[in-house]
């Protein structure tokens, strides 16, 4: 009976001396899926695929003035933009509405440059007009591109961070990945010669992906997949959802800046040449339009959800010669390459700081590497 007693309080003080925190419970490894599995993904994402339509068919309009001839309204523009449930003036951030629907802005914008004639690029004269395909406002940037580059950020990124939150649900991470412009079978591809391509941003970040599992369309989904998997293992593995949704956000945001950085390699590229054509000067301000509209439209997206800031932002806008609330003197890449067009190599540099690029990729990012690689 002794030795009993005594054996009970051998144990009772072996326990007593344990820390509590020296006490380690290991969970179980996940297996992570090597595939995107959702039985529901249409029904879960009918209003981001609703979204996503019709800015299709705003951006279609607002493009199809570079037919010769055709010209579009601000109010045509504001009747798509208006319309639908929730309509894309609800999605878009209160700053890039502005941007586009003030009385000012790039929907009155197209409306007079697409009625203006023809455009010669120099000094700002007139309402800017038609040239080489294009059309191009008095200070030469392509409205039409400001516009559908700029929603990019401002509409569907801007939409995905309402589900960006630590109570994310397997519903919640495909509405991510529709607004993001992929599909659960991940192409990789924005070209024809998937079933399913690649859009929106989805399609620009496989432009960028040297499809070698490293690049950044290959991160989002990697980091889509893990994300799935710890929701479904519950809140034990809230800290490990909480870095995939993060990777995930980053690299969307990355796969946006490498595309400003591709398409600035693309005007230096035109803007340098000795003898610019006339069809090399409008390859240029349209490649600048674009990136203008890609950087732009991530401002005043809450930082919380953002690497870049706004302050940044403005900084890369000023070296484009694009500031935020002031008029563009965007001609002067063309009337003065020498001493402006080095600025846009500026730009890529400060991007490449702020979101760590090695040498090598701001080298890669200079690509359609699903044009190089034939998928």
């Amino acid at each position: 009976m002794k030795k009993t007693i005594l054996s009970v309080a051998l144990l009772a003080f072996v326990f007593s001396a344990c820390n509590k925190e020296d006490i380690i419970i290991e969970k179980p490894t996940l297996p992570v899926a090597t595939s995107y599995e959702s039985a529901n993904y249409a029904a879960n994402t009918a209003q981001q695929l609703d979204l996503r339509t019709r800015m299709a068919t705003l951006v279609s309009k607002a493009k199809s003035v570079r037919t010769a001839g055709v010209s579009v309204t601000r109010q045509e523009l504001l009747d798509l933009y208006t319309s639908g449930s929730p309509a894309l003036q609800a999605a878009i951030t209160s700053y890039y509405n502005n941007v586009l629907a003030s009385f000012d802005g790039y929907f009155q914008i197209i409306e007079d440059a697409s009625a203006g004639g023809s455009y010669v690029p120099g000094e700002p004269a007139g309402q800017g007009g038609y040239f080489e395909g294009r059309v191009f406002d008095e200070f030469g940037i392509e409205p039409d591109e400001v516009i559908d580059k700029g929603m990019y950020g401002a509409v569907l990124f801007n939409a995905a961070t309402a589900f960006m939150n630590s109570n994310i649900s397997l519903e919640d991470v495909d509405r991510l990945v529709a607004l993001y412009g992929a599909n659960p079978t991940f192409p990789n591809s924005g070209s024809s010669n998937v079933s399913q391509p690649d859009l929106f941003m989805a399609n620009y970040a496989a432009r960028r992906d040297k499809n070698d599992g490293n690049g950044l369309y290959s991160q989002f989904k990697n980091a889509a997949l893990r994300l799935r998997t710890y929701i479904a293992g519950g809140t034990a593995y809230q800290d490990e959802r909480n870095t995939a949704l993060n990777d995930l956000r980053l690299s969307w945001e990355k796969a946006s800046a490498a595309t400003v950085i591709n398409y600035l390699h693309g005007a230096i590229g035109k803007f340098s040449l000795t003898n610019p054509s006339n069809a090399d000067i409008a390859s240029g301000l349209h490649s600048y339009s674009e990136g203008v509209g890609f950087i732009r439209g991530f401002k005043t997206i809450p930082q919380t959800f953002k690497k870049i800031t706004d302050a940044q932002i403005d900084e890369i806008l000023n070296l484009m010669n694009a500031p935020s609330g002031a008029n563009p003197s965007t001609y002067t890449f063309v009337t003065d390459a020498f001493n402006q067009v080095p600025k846009l190599q500026t730009a890529i540099t400060r991007l490449q700081s702020i979101y760590s690029f090695s040498n090598q990729e701001i080298e890669d990012f200079k690509k359609n590497w699903v044009t190089e690689q034939g998928r």
